[in-house]
């Protein structure tokens, strides 16, 4: 059941310049834009962006292996202005060149760069995956669900923590197996091994498997309803990629960070320093729709809304692995 292709990786930069070198700019993550997930979500941020306030932007969409730093200080060198990068990868292109361009403004989402001229955006995704670990927990029969990451790096090991924190919530002898796609980017745009690890998770009896792998996580999907079981969605609304398949997905508001960064400029009233966004600031957040809504029943949501309101208030603790890089599950 391929319901989405994606195009071979790119061999050359993808660069979409407007009428004059200068506004806005996004820099999205390796792989697709169209990754039905965080570059897609990005994307549709800077487009309402240009929807609701009339603004244009201009994008780059480059292979891993680009020079980042050089492509990046180039931009700047023309007015280019915010520069918004999409993804921990940029972390040390913005480093580096928002040191260089000091009165040019600088956003970067999912990575904190320590320099006066720079938002960083981040998300406390161990939050919105508890919900995903409690539904999960919920609607499995068989007391076994899974969890496929994208790339070995801490930030997913914080979507498999919060993950396997709610289902245990829920039903404490339940078994979770997680699995990372890779060590190398190209693991967030790998749907062939995305399916194949899935498989491996069904026939260990994973009946729910929730992903947080870029564009890799449509093979998880895929493999979820060919093998007539749930999957769950991440970073944007992926219900309706395998409806009636996909329990609900985990949202990762990267559109509004986008939004916001380039209204905020737009506006005169861009600011600086860290954004750590959670269920309270609704950075996160789960996605109920006409895809999936026979699938969540109110019992479902009745404990899932709980369990946020204790979240936000402090009653529920919620392992951050980012505190010290542990999963106490």
């Amino acid at each position: 059941m391929k319901r989405l292709a994606f195009a071979s990786a790119f061999v050359a930069l993808s660069i979409t310049f407007p009428a004059h070198a200068d506004g806005p700019v996004l820099f999205y993550d390796g792989g697709e834009k169209f990754d039905a997930s965080f570059n897609e979500s990005a994307y549709n941020g800077a487009v309402l962006y240009q929807q609701t306030e009339g603004g244009s932007f201009s994008e780059v969409i480059l292979p891993d292996s680009a020079d980042r730093i050089e492509l990046m200080r180039d931009y700047a060198r023309q007015g280019f202005e915010p520069i918004v990068a999409i993804g921990f990868l940029y972390g040390e292109a913005v480093d580096t060149v928002a040191a260089e361009f000091p009165n040019t403004d600088f956003a970067i989402v999912d990575m904190v760069v320590d320099q006066p001229n720079v938002r960083s955006v981040v998300f406390r995704e161990h939050e919105g995956s508890y919900l995903m670990g409690m539904m999960a927990a919920m609607a499995s029969e068989s007391g076994t669900v899974g969890f496929v990451g994208g790339m070995d790096i801490p930030v997913i090991h914080k979507f498999a923590c919060g993950y396997v924190g709610g289902v245990r919530a829920v039903n404490p002898a339940a078994e979770v197996l997680v699995e990372m796609t890779g060590t190398t980017p190209a693991a967030f745009n790998n749907p062939a091994r995305g399916e194949e690890i899935a498989e491996g998770q069904i026939a260990a009896g994973a009946d729910v498997i929730y992903h947080a792998s870029g564009g890799t996580g449509v093979g998880v999907l895929d493999a979820a309803a060919d093998a007539g079981i749930l999957g769950i969605g991440v970073d944007m609304n992926q219900n309706g990629l395998e409806p009636g398949s996909v329990l609900t997905s985990m949202l990762k508001q990267v559109d509004y960070a986008v939004y916001f960064a380039l209204k905020d400029s737009a506006d005169g009233n861009f600011t600086y320093g860290v954004q750590s966004l959670g269920l309270e600031d609704r950075g996160v957040g789960y996605a109920v729709d006409q895809h999936n809504q026979f699938l969540v029943d109110r019992g479902m949501v009745a404990q899932v809304e709980t369990a946020s309101f204790g979240i936000i208030s402090g009653d529920i603790a919620v392992h951050d692995y980012m505190s010290d890089n542990a999963c106490p599950y």
